[in-house]
């Protein structure tokens, strides 16, 4: 599958839905590049160890994804790219497939 970082356009449009760095303490690594690397990694499937190093530290990316979960930043931004996209006229949602092929069951669970 082919990678496409994020373009100046999409940048500008969720930078500000990030939460904000802290004033205090050391500073956090740069959001663009790290998110560049945390989509390369669920684009290409790779492990996170051969995340090249032009996107930051692959732990770092790792610690982001999960914390930026947790907070929900990404619904935070998934929302606002879908109210977007249906508000220009840029998304019609008439079929929706959801694929369960890549759901691990959880051990000990029969159907």
């Amino acid at each position: 599958m082919r990678f496409h970082e994020l373009t100046d356009e999409q940048w500008e449009f969720i930078e500000p839905l990030l939460p904000r760095k802290a004033r205090t303490g050391r500073p956090r690594a740069d959001d663009r590049m790290i998110i560049d690397g945390i989509l390369y990694v669920l684009t290409t499937g790779c492990r996170w160890m051969d995340m090249p190093n032009k996107y930051g530290d692959d732990s770092t990316a790792n610690r982001r994804l999960k914390r930026w979960e947790r907070k929900g930043v990404w619904k935070k931004k998934m929302d606002a790219i879908l109210s977007y996209a249906y508000s220009n006229n840029k998304l019609e949602m008439k079929v929706a497939v959801v694929d369960s092929s890549d759901v691990a069951a959880k051990k000990g669970v029969r159907w």
